[in-house]
């Protein structure tokens, strides 16, 4: 029946948050495949040739036909479409700090209120804003949506707390889906937030749950009630999930970007672990605002090919997390081979712009090795600039950098964003913005 989800989805309880529980894991974790012996044989859709069979060799093709293609094609079948309705966008400075010290030094800080209203509803997320001190005018920034608030990410007591839903974290006193002072500053080894000003950026962040909340409520509550409009058939079989409502208000921080003109709204590197990494590469192929973007450990659905069924699958995550993607991703759950897109396509779409891929040695859920795949397989893309292709045929030992236009690495460890990571993504960063002049040179 049109629009039903698949049983699972109707088993599960409305208030599914996003982590497992300890038995769930392990029984997810034994039945995925990592075996390389045991991966299917397997063909990817080509990277210039049309659906209707047309070889692309100019630039002009790729930007005016297959790109355009290969978006449509994953939000028909992998991430869903946005709605066309209406909605009008304010932005609201609610703190600022340039004169006085914050706890992050040799930063300002500011706190950004983005209001989105369609009709009498709105909604509102909080963007926080660190900005080097000393620094010539605009500043190139990166962006990245974060998992537990703003006030998670750094140890400021100014730092706004988050009114939405959160995880639970029992061992921090999170039991009803209300943030606490307890989470303040808990995920600063993720977030170095003074190297990243020291070396000349900015950094902007949004928790994602202010965007939509992370659990299958059915789209009732987030962007997707302002958006979405009563359908007496129900929702579309191609209506966005919760990866394209992220994507969509990353979209919105940009829109805030080019407003402000102390940031390089031209400069900006969007930036995404996890699910969040798979968010970025959505938003990043869907809006070519992004200067660089970077994926780190994304797995399926983000960096990883779906075609090898290692580690986490397309079947899988559909089970698990049946809101992040629209209903026509989970006809493929077991039938991946038919699916008109794999991911080196959604990096290939983000051509030609520079993109990076990161993966970690030990997260085999994520499968390194399919994420390394795809951005080798996405280079045709790039190549049609004359952009330097991933000329490595086997990925490279931990802990290496590899790749000029299109940087790749495999971290030593496990599922994480570490210091040698950010590190990385600035040189990245580095190598692409600082050779263009700023606005005011």
């Amino acid at each position: 029946m049109k629009n039903e989800r698949p049983a699972v989805h109707r088993l599960m309880p409305l208030l599914l948050i996003s982590m497992l529980s300890a038995s769930q894991a392990c029984a997810m974790f034994q039945t995925a495949n990592y075996d390389e012996s045991k991966v299917p044989k397997f063909e990817l859709p080509p990277v210039l040739t049309t659906a209707d069979g047309q070889l692309i060799e100019s630039t002009r093709g790729w930007t005016e036909t297959r790109r355009p293609e290969i978006v449509e094609l994953f939000r028909q079948h992998v991430y869903g479409r946005v709605p066309d309705t209406a909605y009008e966008t304010e932005f609201e400075t609610v703190q600022r700090e340039d004169d006085l010290n914050p706890p992050v030094n040799g930063a300002q800080r500011r706190q950004v209120t983005i209001k989105v209203r369609s009709g009498q509803q709105e909604k509102e997320f909080q963007m926080l804003i660190y900005l080097p001190r000393e620094t010539r005018q605009p500043t190139p920034c990166f962006l990245s949506l974060n998992f537990d608030g703003n006030h998670a990410i750094v140890e400021d007591p100014a730092v706004l707390l988050t009114d939405n839903w959160v995880r639970n974290l029992p061992d921090k006193g999170i039991t009803k889906h209300r943030t606490k002072e307890s989470v303040r500053g808990m995920k600063t080894s993720r977030w170095p937030v003074e190297e990243i000003v020291g070396r000349g950026y900015g950094l902007a962040t949004i928790y994602y749950g202010d965007i939509d909340p992370d659990f299958d409520d059915r789209f009732q509550n987030g962007v997707h009630s302002l958006l979405d409009r009563p359908n007496p058939a129900g929702r579309p079989d191609d209506a966005w999930g919760s990866i394209a409502a992220w994507a969509w208000g990353l979209s919105r921080a940009m829109d805030y970007f080019e407003t402000d003109p102390e940031i390089d709204a031209e400069r900006i590197a969007l930036l995404g672990h996890s699910r969040l990494g798979k968010t970025a590469l959505w938003a990043g192929a869907r809006d070519p605002r992004f200067a660089i973007v970077i994926s780190n450990n994304s797995g399926c659905g983000g960096a990883a090919l779906s075609r090898r069924e290692f580690g986490e699958t397309v079947a899988k995550i559909n089970k698990v997390f049946p809101h992040w993607f629209c209903h026509n991703f989970g006809l493929y759950d077991d039938r991946v081979n038919d699916l008109p897109v794999d991911q080196h396509l959604l990096i290939a779409a983000i051509a030609p712009r520079p993109v990076y891929v990161a993966s970690a040695s030990a997260d085999r859920w994520a499968d390194p090795r399919g994420e390394f795949l795809a951005i080798q397989a996405a280079s045709p893309a790039y190549g049609l600039w004359g952009h330097e292709k991933l000329t490595e045929t086997e990925m490279p030992p931990v802990n290496r950098s590899v790749g000029q236009f299109m940087g790749y690495h495999l971290r030593e460890g496990k599922h994480d964003v570490k210091r040698f990571d950010w590190q990385c993504f600035i040189d990245f960063a580095d190598r692409h913005f600082q050779s263009e002049p700023r606005a005011n040179d």
